[in-house]
């Protein structure tokens, strides 16, 4: 099997380089890519690469993810949630391959106490959430054999993150002041990257899972809650690390005002996953404990 992976740079398609090798022979493009063109900007040269290198599963990690800048950068977040996906989905359904791709919680308005359902009405309220969700829309529309995995809150190991920057702060200041009114999981790159492989294969095998699943670790809190958890596994596994911050007081999402609107709800029900794939998805503190591990 050819595996045609987009996005490789980022933390998903990090992580997915590792766990899609063992299916198939994997080629892996980045919007700087030189071989062949991963510019999701550059709609014609992301099909001159498909037609080229005819590959039989198509995943797609590539994203406009900079929630903010989307609220200007409109067109480019548009080419590269919506019509870049979009393209994909047509060239897929053309050569009979299948189409990964990730989308997100922002596709909903971020009301309620329960976890949204895949079945659930879209209402999103900022342009990155529209801009996913018109890249579903337009997936599901023409290419019959894709998975959509919508997450929330990710996170890796690698480059830059929420854990890194709480422990950063912590180091400097006395009292630190988190949101507390967002609710939802941290989701490791590196489960969504396996959960994915898992996926794959069960296709090959039942095409008829094909479709639409929310995918998000186990369990839920709030920034805040995130931010204490972070601590205190920090002073458990490295206390040589000086932390200075001695309390981390919840405020509101009005006490940071942002461009792009943020939902108070992400909470994702990932019933439909684990009972279609025969998954338990881990806690999310088992993941985010795991990651300190490794970076601490």
């Amino acid at each position: 099997m050819r595996i045609l992976l987009f996005g490789k740079g980022g933390q998903v398609g990090w992580e997915l380089q590792r766990s899609l090798a063992p299916l198939g022979e994997l080629v892996a493009l980045d919007h700087d890519s030189t071989d062949h063109c991963g510019n999701f900007s550059n709609l014609t040269g992301l099909m001159d690469t498909v037609r080229a290198l005819k590959p039989d599963l198509i995943v797609n990690a590539a994203a406009h993810t900079a929630v903010d800048k989307a609220e200007t950068e409109i067109d480019l977040a548009r080419s590269l949630n919506a019509l870049a996906p979009g393209l994909l989905a047509q060239e897929a359904a053309r050569i009979g391959a299948w189409l990964v791709h990730y989308s997100t919680d922002y596709v909903f308005d971020g009301s309620g106490s329960r976890p949204w359902t895949e079945s659930d009405t879209p209402a999103p309220q900022n342009v990155y959430g529209q801009t996913k969700l018109e890249g579903e829309q337009l997936i599901r529309a023409v290419c019959p054999r894709h998975l959509i995995f919508r997450t929330s809150w990710v996170y890796a190991a690698r480059g830059d993150n929420f854990a890194k920057t709480i422990l950063r702060l912590a180091q400097e200041r006395e009292r630190l002041t988190v949101i507390d009114d967002q609710l939802g999981a941290p989701t490791g790159a590196e489960l969504l990257a396996d959960v994915t492989a898992h996926a794959i294969r069960q296709l090959l095998q039942r095409p008829g899972d094909a479709g639409l699943y929310h995918l998000a670790a186990g369990g839920e809190t709030s920034w805040c809650g995130y931010a204490n958890y972070v601590l205190a596994q920090t002073r458990l596994v490295q206390p040589a690390i000086k932390i200075k911050a001695s309390e981390v007081a919840p405020v509101a999402s009005s006490a940071f005002p942002t461009p792009a609107r943020r939902p108070h709800n992400s909470r994702l029900d990932t019933r439909k996953l684990q009972a279609t794939f025969g998954l338990s998805l881990p806690s999310w503190q088992q993941g985010v404990a795991r990651m300190l591990a490794e970076t601490l």
